[in-house]
């Protein structure tokens, strides 16, 4: 019996089945997953290494589904296989035609989409939001090759998929960090969502692109097995070779192969139900008859080898003042002020010599975030990687360390880190930790001007806040200390909690107004001065503003409480029985858009119910250049006499001479 009618024969099974539980759910993709019947039964039953009954097993090959509506294919074969499924690790159990028939259910772990997150442990991160998947997988490979594991990270992607600029970040990435074990496999079937690809995404000129990247690309008939076979067992024979180029394969296929009556325009997205579903199965059984097809239980998995995952022993970082001295620095603790930006640096550098799983990655401003500290030093500089100008693939990157067990740390200008929201929300969603450090955040950055500032970030992260996770804990905790010593702390702080964080750090030094023995934790806040007439909450450098106001309040006679509220979300109860306590009366300062601190801290007081008053001061005109911090203070209302003028008017009262 030969290999290529026994692939066949699978094929078809596993494409019917794609139809099948399409139509039970009443949307998918069934021709997309049926174009990849062949390329998935020649990696899942013959040529990728790993375990049905351990899919998640540290040592095994890995599929990442880029293309993640073909779904139905993957989910096909698992419940074939056998694969095991289950949120809850110790009660998985194998998967069965059964389990695939409850495709997008609400109670069902069978997603619309790839998502480990629900249920799906053979998949590392949640696919579906197209062009990221190639950057997940460069992730996952990337750990395996700081911790010395023989793993390959298979990744197919779509034709149309491809004209995404994260797709060649990321074959830039696989090159210059020679990634060789990612197989980057590009179904070429023709036919994207509304119409044809582009002529600039067919098979012939995406050939030449990816050589044109330094790849060997191998272009083969996507449903010929042994063909499939030959161009996997190649990028097998040279991945470990020095001299050889990384592979690629192109695989040229039809969307809807095995049903004439489900090919062409007009099929994207629509299942086949009633009697189209039935001639697209009859369809598929007479291609079974003309190609030969014969069923051969013989067709086995290349199971892994058992392998230890003995995770590395961490050891506790040093404080901000031990850490300076460490490192030569110690003139910083001497000076009394730092830039919160470098007190990241010192504190990644710290928890990278203190922490083996802890890596790095930055986006050509390593040397302004500081994140070259961890890069720099000869001990930890194999687990920084530079990802270039290419914030997307960075933070996809990143998923797929997580991914992979590692505490990935993604720096770059805050203004940057917009451009990855995307890849941020499917990481989310993926249950990926991710540990995202934007410096440069605000107005006070001045001179560079808007193009330079993060604006809208806070708003944007803070939102994830109102959400839980499956554990509980918010979808992101937004950090934005006021000083180096909190910067440091928090860092610190952000690599022992198993989730996701975002961290502002200001560009400008700062005075100190903590030690190393504050303590600081996610979701707190701390209360620098206590009055009674009415509650000021601020962060970042908006701290330092609202302490020159309390001097300024003070002549006037004004007794105000100040809180450094550096986390989002934040713990209510308190901090509305600290504005009870001061006539509920509430100012909220931040540098950046609305959407942030303030309205969070309005939400509260709106859920609470209680007669409180809330005055929001933020950026509420386009920022331009300035020279100094103060000059966009200023321009922008924000400056300590725009805040002691806002309280006078809270508190209906007229400023003395």
């Amino acid at each position: 019996m030969s290999f290529d009618s026994t692939i066949h024969a699978k094929a078809v099974e596993l494409a019917k089945l794609s139809y099948e539980m399409t139509a039970a759910a009443g949307s998918g993709h069934p021709t997309t997953a049926a174009s990849l019947a062949h390329l998935v039964t020649v990696l899942m039953y013959q040529h990728m290494r790993y375990e049905p009954a351990n899919p998640s097993h540290p040592a095994s090959d890995r599929l990442v589904l880029s293309e993640g509506h073909a779904v139905p294919i993957v989910y096909a074969a698992c419940a074939d296989l056998g694969v095991f499924i289950g949120k809850d690790r110790d009660k998985r159990r194998a998967m069965t035609r059964e389990d695939a028939m409850t495709l997008r259910a609400i109670d069902s772990v069978v997603d619309g989409h790839p998502n480990p997150i629900e249920g799906f442990p053979f998949f590392d991160t949640a696919t579906g939001s197209l062009g990221q998947g190639l950057s997940h997988a460069a992730g996952i490979a990337a750990a395996a090759k700081v911790d010395g594991i023989d793993r390959r990270v298979f990744c197919i992607i779509g034709d149309g998929e491809s004209r995404e600029g994260n797709i060649w970040e990321a074959l830039d990435f696989i090159i210059d960090h020679s990634l060789k074990s990612v197989c980057p496999i590009i179904n070429a079937n023709v036919y994207a969502q509304s119409e044809k690809v582009s002529p600039q995404q067919s098979a012939d000129v995406l050939a030449r692109k990816l050589t044109a990247y330094g790849f060997e690309t191998l272009v083969i008939d996507g449903h010929n097995p042994s063909a499939i076979q030959q161009a996997l067992s190649t990028h097998a024979q040279k991945q470990h070779d020095p001299a050889a180029a990384p592979v690629a394969i192109i695989a040229k296929t039809l969307k809807g192969w095995g049903s004439a009556s489900q090919q062409g325009d007009g099929h994207h997205g629509k299942p086949a139900t009633g009697e189209d579903l039935a001639k697209a199965l009859a369809e598929l059984d007479q291609t079974a008859s003309k190609l030969g097809a014969m069923a051969d239980t013989a067709l086995k998995i290349g199971l892994i080898s058992p392998r230890k995952n003995e995770k590395p022993q961490a050891t506790a970082a040093p404080t901000f003042s031990e850490a300076c001295k460490q490192f030569g620095q110690a003139k910083i603790i001497e000076k009394g002020k730092c830039a919160p930006r470098k007190a990241f640096g010192i504190a990644l550098h710290a928890l990278g010599l203190a922490n083996p799983e802890v890596v790095a990655l930055d986006a050509d401003v390593k040397n302004s975030t500081h994140a070259e500290d961890f890069a720099k030093d000869e001990k930890i500089k194999d687990r920084f990687f530079e990802c270039k100008i290419a914030e997307q693939n960075m933070f996809s990157v990143a998923a797929g360390l997580s991914a992979a067990g590692k505490i990935p740390f993604a720096s770059t200008f805050a203004k940057f880190v917009t451009r990855g929201y995307d890849q941020i929300e499917m990481a989310v969603n993926s249950g990926a930790n991710l540990r995202i450090v934007g410096t440069h955040c605000g107005i006070t950055l001045a001179a560079d001007g808007p193009s330079q500032m993060s604006l809208p970030d806070m708003a944007w992260f803070r939102s994830f806040g109102t959400m839980r996770r499956p554990d509980g804990y918010p979808g992101f905790f937004v950090l934005n200390p006021s000083d180096a010593y909190q910067a440091y702390a928090l860092t610190l702080a952000m690599a022992e909690y198993t989730g996701s964080s975002y961290m502002r750090a200001l560009r400008a030094d700062t005075e100190f107004l903590y030690t190393d023995t504050d303590r600081f934790q996610l979701g707190g806040h701390e209360v620098l001065n206590e009055g009674r007439d009415l509650l000021i909450l601020a962060s970042g450098y908006m701290v330092h503003e609202a302490n020159k106001a309390l001097d300024k309040l003070d002549a006037q006679g004004i007794d105000a409480t100040l809180v450094d509220l550096y986390s989002l979300p934040f713990d209510e109860e308190a901090i509305l029985d600290l504005a009870n306590d001061n006539n509920g009366i509430i100012l909220t300062l931040e540098d950046n858009y609305g959407g942030g601190m303030g309205s969070a801290v309005a939400d509260a007081c709106a859920t609470d119910g209680g007669g409180f008053t809330v005055s929001q001061m933020h950026v509420r005109r386009l920022p331009k250049s300035g020279r100094t911090p103060e000059d966009l203070l200023e321009y922008c209302g924000l400056s300590a006499d725009h805040i002691v003028h806002q309280v006078l008017q809270l508190l209906q009262l007229s400023p003395t001479t």
